[in-house]
């Protein structure tokens, strides 16, 4: 084909999907759908029609922390098994309490759950797949620290058919179930966020003090905050400090400091959603999923976190 012909076709192509008389039927489901679904297709340029399902549930993600550092510093063999082990040990959790594994990219693993009962069966996911990582994978790959990092959102996602149909070998990578909405998008950026080391400093003023008497000069870090709550109010225009020994100061930075995500972070709709379903959890009860001070990008809502395990998994630590 002529590249202008390829031109013409691609347009063609757009102009009729995103026309107004090209038809999307939506189904509502409680269930996840697979790739086979009836009612999802790819685009029908003849009939000038496509069909969809919708879901309102939890969608989980999990992938290894640090997993650039990992692959750049293990030779091609023990790489391999360090990956095989992790993803299959995370497909196995995702399907223990119902999960359905919809995509796996590298190292990260998305999971989809029916709506019944999804609350608790995402996080007691997320809470299998945390022990399994600390208590398991990390005893046993001895050549790395291996740590993960898990984010869980909930609401409606529409399933789409995304790709394009091609026969022989390579027609799975030409494929693909697509999770369009803000939960996928959501919980995809809360398992970036999870288990991370960040590093911080914070602005300061650096105060000096003389003491006469004993000719010293003594320097202290304050915050902007500490540093105008020490200023008398004056009309002049000379600063004036409340202690009779500050001398000088200039503009500096505290730290660094350093912090460490939990390995679990959902949204509060998925926390509320455990706490009506699960009141009598231990979690719950005891308080161990806490609310968190994190920005995610494209959300506004609160983010709650843990390092929540299942004490089973203790018995084998040392086996």
């Amino acid at each position: 084909m002529a590249l202008k012909d390829f031109f013409e076709t691609i347009d063609s192509e757009v102009k009729t999907t995103v026309s107004s008389d090209f038809d999307i039927e939506i189904t509502d489901t409680k269930f996840v759908p697979n790739f086979d679904d009836s009612y999802i297709t790819f685009d029908n340029f003849d009939d000038k029609k496509k069909k969809c399902k919708r879901l309102e549930s939890c969608v989980l993600y999990v992938d290894i922390r640090n997993s650039v550092q990992i692959s750049a510093s293990k030779k091609p063999k023990t790489l391999a098994k360090t990956y095989s082990a992790f993803v299959r040990s995370m497909i196995l959790c995702g399907r223990y309490y119902g999960g359905h594994v919809r995509n796996i990219i590298g190292d990260r693993v998305m999971v989809v759950f029916d709506q019944e009962d999804c609350f608790k069966n995402a996080v007691n996911t997320a809470t299998l797949m945390n022990s399994v990582c600390k208590y398991i994978l990390d005893k046993n790959i001895t050549t790395s620290t291996i740590e993960c990092g898990i984010g869980i959102d909930y609401g409606k996602m529409l399933i789409t058919k995304s790709g394009a149909i091609k026969q022989g070998a390579e027609k799975e990578f030409y494929r693909s179930l697509v999770w369009l909405g803000r939960p996928a998008n959501v919980a995809s950026r809360l398992t970036d966020l999870a288990h991370k080391k960040e590093s911080y400093t914070t602005p300061s003023v650096r105060e000096g003090y003389h003491y006469k008497y004993i000719d010293e000069w003594v320097w202290l870090d304050k915050t902007y905050d500490q540093f105008i709550d020490a200023l008398e109010t004056t009309s002049p225009r000379n600063l004036r400090h409340k202690d009779e020994n500050f001398c000088s100061f200039y503009k500096s930075t505290m730290g660094p400091y350093s912090i460490e995500n939990s390995p679990i972070l959902m949204t509060k709709a998925v926390y509320d959603g455990l706490k009506k379903a699960c009141p009598n959890d231990n979690a719950v009860k005891n308080g161990w999923w806490e609310k968190k001070d994190l920005n995610v990008r494209d959300y506004s809502g609160e983010v709650y976190g843990g390092d929540v395990i299942f004490t089973q998994v203790k018995e084998i630590e040392n086996a």
